[in-house]
């Protein structure tokens, strides 16, 4: 089992060709603004922010408690974990949370969608979504699903992930049977044989493998899409001094993890419940945090070949809207100015 998920992580490794053109943004530098200046007052006084497990820096700034050192008693940051994109992105257009993370593909799909989102920063570069199926199954590729049963939950990178996969293998969509259940569900409904395979998403995917026996039997690291932080547009309106706060977090926890990846494994490991080597596996071959967090023509790249996905799979009406969505989805200022230093 050691060899089967050592070659897992060799092969999560590897960039697609879509992706391999980015393969210089770690080396992105993101220009500094000086210091801030105390602020007196705040805008808001209440700021609701997510954290998630495949969001390593958002697991950071919850830990090491930056926004609260900074904020003290004049805003209460009130903390409330995505299990996926698909509820980070419902939680943001009910208007439960004010920033949020997702996939860059999810994120795309809700404005395409209507929901008024902007994305302010990119947080990683990630290889999070594959197709696995439990121990002992007969399924060796993706071309093997055909009138099997997946699951996979909806609105995720994992979602597009398999559209995308079915699409390559000329496997049609209505010949197999998608079962939608969140990344936990999933997991369990593979590991319990109620499903042919799941789409799944790290960190789970990569302890399935580790503990169940589970098998990847397809990934591709192009078929990802980046993870993008996303604000109601609301919210940047009428608080853009706590948006630029999260981003300047977002930086000082993008350091964090670049300079220590053993310490944020570990951080990883408690929130998710996986143990230490499954966390460090995630964060050293499966995460590229060391990126530049403005938004803009590498992600563009990527969410223009996802795009027409969305349209052929029937989540979004036609193309004009994936189009129109695209053109203004980011919201690129907090980034260029972010500033850890302005961080307690």
């Amino acid at each position: 089992m050691h060899k089967k998920i050592i070659g897992f992580v060799a092969l999560a490794a590897t960039v697609g060709l879509l992706l391999a053109g980015c393969a210089g943004e770690g080396s992105a530098l993101v220009p500094k603004s000086t210091a801030a200046p105390t602020v007196e007052k705040w805008s808001a006084p209440v700021l609701n922010i997510d954290f998630a497990t495949y969001n390593p820096l958002s697991l950071i700034i919850k830990n090491k408690g930056w926004l609260e050192a900074t904020l003290g008693d004049k805003v209460k940051v009130n903390w409330v974990q995505s299990a996926g994109s698909s509820a980070a992105n419902l939680a943001l257009r009910s208007g439960a949370i004010d920033i949020g993370s997702t996939a860059g593909s999810a994120a795309l799909l809700a404005r395409s969608n209507g929901s008024p989102i902007k994305t302010i920063d990119v947080y990683s570069q990630p290889n999070w979504a594959a197709i696995a199926v439990p121990k002992g199954s007969t399924i060796k590729s993706v071309a093997d699903l055909k009138g099997k049963t997946i699951a996979v939950a909806k609105s995720t990178d994992p979602y597009f992930f398999l559209l995308q996969s079915l699409e390559k293998f000329k496997v049609p969509l209505d010949s197999v049977t998608i079962v939608n259940l969140a990344h936990a569900d999933g997991k369990a409904a593979l590991e319990s044989g109620r499903v042919d395979a799941w789409s799944g998403l790290d960190p789970l995917l990569s302890a399935s493998v580790v503990t169940s026996g589970s098998s990847v039997i397809y990934d591709n690291p192009s078929f990802n899409s980046y993870g993008f932080l996303n604000a109601t547009e609301s919210f940047i309106s009428r608080s853009p001094d706590l948006a630029q706060l999260v981003v300047n977090a977002y930086e000082k926890a993008r350091a964090f993890a670049v300079k220590d990846p053993l310490a944020t494994a570990t951080i990883l490991s408690t929130v998710a419940a996986i143990s230490p080597s499954i966390a460090t596996n995630v964060i050293e071959n499966r995460s590229k945090l060391d990126i530049s967090p403005i938004p803009g023509a590498r992600q563009t790249a990527v969410l223009k070949v996802i795009g027409p996905v969305f349209v052929q799979s029937g989540d979004v009406a036609n193309q004009g809207l994936i189009d129109a969505a695209l053109k203004s989805l980011y919201e690129t200022s907090f980034a260029k100015k972010a500033d850890p230093s302005a961080l307690k």
